[in-house]
């Protein structure tokens, strides 16, 4: 493999993982992992015969997106500390 090969396969790693990690970060991807909880919890509780298990279910999701959220701040936080 000569090495304008070897740049052009490199290039296109960098390219996939790039779009690999926006996805990861995606408020699209957020959203749809928090409705997938939402549903799974309202099935769990309604299984269960848990009182308002519609409004029960909030309680699980938002704690995913709290969760997501918190810890994207303190990665950047933690990021700064370790570049010092």
């Amino acid at each position: 493999m000569n090495i304008e090969e070897r740049i052009t396969a490199i290039e296109q790693r960098n390219k996939r993982v790039e779009l690999e990690k926006a996805w990861e970060i995606s408020v699209t991807r957020k959203i749809l992992v928090a409705l997938c909880t939402y549903i799974v919890m309202v099935c769990v509780m309604v299984a269960l015969n848990t009182e308002r298990p519609y409004s029960s279910a909030l309680i699980p999701t938002l704690g995913f997106l709290l969760s997501t959220s918190t810890f994207s701040l303190i990665k950047r936080v933690w990021i700064a500390k370790k570049r010092k």
